[in-house]
């Protein structure tokens, strides 16, 4: 496929110079359709990372992951530890999901959605093409020496990134502890909550570091999904793409000079005005075929465009497109292996569906006292229990109490009964379960109980009872 081209690029990175030292890039401001696509997602995505910590749905926060109280949030509904199966189920769909939607559209997660390329792209690229200006003036800057321009400018953009580095890592902080208790830290000041305000500035150098410093490596080095690729990609998959056959044509890449018949002297379309280049935010040439670097962002689609239309060629020559499209002309078609993903996927999205449906507004666990067997009272017989009450709903639950449904039998809480537990709460306690022991069958019976909310049964669940060896 690729025979013509010189294969020197795949032996090392852009990102590090011959010598092995750090290789800064200077990408070109892109601009066009995909770019201008591309910033209306991210800034919805990034005003949804905004905001949604302090939305409150039902009282709730919108979103909360705080896994040092073991409180969780997800759109406004309350989840526990005990919903681990949930979380577990959730997390194997999304890697099926990434799976299924890397073999058709490749890395385009990469450039559209992900956090590292929205921040990095959109925020912290354009205030360094507002201070530092393009491609060529920011080469400019790096080469001269540390005079009055270059002082002022990098430590204006490093005040800038590390002022955003620290936002971020704070509303991070919102999603770990919750917004109304970050809010009350700030309005508590720095002195009564030194601990958590110095790792809040461990996260933020992090922040700092990677998007002042790191930047793309992060995409090349550390990111495990772009090796993925050579896993999962084949010759059906959509990535960003060079059309070889329409560039290179017979006699390969040529210069554009004005009035020349390409055609007839057997050039492709490709002109080498390497601004697909200039403009990746990886600093790889697409031209060279699939690479783990590439990011999907489009940035390069938007260069060639705009020099096809100056040069009067269709658009197209870099775009989305699979590699056998390009070599064949082929259509997308779904293969076995697409369809096999697909049905998995859905069979898995099906049973979360059905667990969330029916997952229960409360969840009562309820076991019998270590060390003690049974309490023979005349003919009635006790066992005690410690109980504990999780309210998963978004109301208080009120008037709780126990009733036994499968036997005639009483309960008494050594805790009030009627209580209340409010949202997100848990109520624990201990109690009797007093059953005659002529209504036994055996010595180990399972009861059944009912939990009430007023008059509302709420749950249900059976418990073992322990009494003596009956002798029929």
């Amino acid at each position: 496929m690729y025979d013509q081209l010189d294969n020197e690029f795949r032996d090392s990175i852009a990102t590090i110079d011959s010598s092995g030292h750090r290789n800064f890039i200077y990408p070109k401001k892109p601009k066009g359709r995909h770019y201008n696509w591309r910033s209306i997602v991210s800034w919805f995505l990034l005003a949804f990372f905004v905001i949604a910590p302090f939305v409150k749905v039902n009282g709730l926060q919108f979103l909360l992951i705080n896994i040092m109280e073991r409180k969780f949030n997800i759109f406004g509904y309350p989840f526990f530890p005990q919903d681990f199966h949930i979380f577990a189920l959730s997390i194997g769909i999304s890697v099926i999901f990434i799976i299924l939607f890397t073999v058709v559209f490749g890395r385009i997660f990469c450039g559209w959605i992900c956090p590292q390329t929205i921040f990095m792209e959109m925020v912290f690229r354009k205030i360094e093409f507002l201070i530092e200006g393009d491609r060529v003036k920011q080469i400019k800057l790096s080469k001269q020496g540390w005079n009055f321009e270059k002082i002022w400018k990098k430590l204006l953009k490093w005040g800038i990134f590390f002022l955003i580095s620290f936002i971020i890592s704070n509303i991070f902080l919102a999603y770990l502890i919750g917004s109304d208790e970050l809010l009350k830290y700030i309005q508590e000041g720095i002195r009564a909550h030194l601990k958590t305000f110095i790792i809040l500035l461990v996260f933020t150098t992090v922040f700092y570091f990677i998007f002042a410093w790191f930047r793309e490596q992060v995409c090349i080095i550390v990111c495990p999904y772009g090796r993925l690729q050579g896993v999962l990609l084949d010759n059906n998959s959509i990535n960003v793409a060079y059309d070889f056959v329409r560039g290179e044509s017979k006699n390969g890449r040529a210069k554009f000079h004005k009035g020349e018949d390409r055609s007839e002297k057997g050039y492709g379309d490709c002109i080498d005005c390497k601004q697909c280049v200039a403009v990746c935010p990886t600093g790889i040439d697409i031209r060279n075929g699939t690479q783990l670097e590439c990011i999907n962002c489009t940035a390069c689609i938007d260069a060639c465009d705009d020099i096809m239309d100056k040069i009067e060629k269709p658009r197209g020559l870099i775009r989305y497109a699979s590699e056998d499209n390009i070599e064949k002309g082929a259509e997308f078609k779904f293969t076995p292996r697409l369809w096999f993903y697909t049905f998995v996927l859905t069979a898995l999205m099906a049973l979360l569906v059905s667990l969330l449906v029916f997952r229960g507004n409360v969840e009562t666990v309820m076991l019998r006292v270590p060390g003690i067997t049974y309490i023979a009272d005349g003919e009635n017989i006790k066992n005690v229990y410690q109980y504990k009450i999780i309210n998963k709903s978004t109301e208080v639950l009120n008037d709780i109490s126990f009733k036994v449904l499968s036997h005639n039998g009483n309960i008494s809480d050594s805790n009030e009964q009627n209580s209340s537990v409010d949202v997100q709460k848990q109520k624990e306690g201990q109690l009797f379960i007093e059953i005659k022991k002529s209504d036994l069958s055996s010595n180990k019976e399972s009861v059944k109980l009912g939990v009430y909310a007023g008059d509302e049964l709420i749950e249900t669940f059976k418990v073992n009872f322990q009494g003596p060896i009956i002798i029929k």
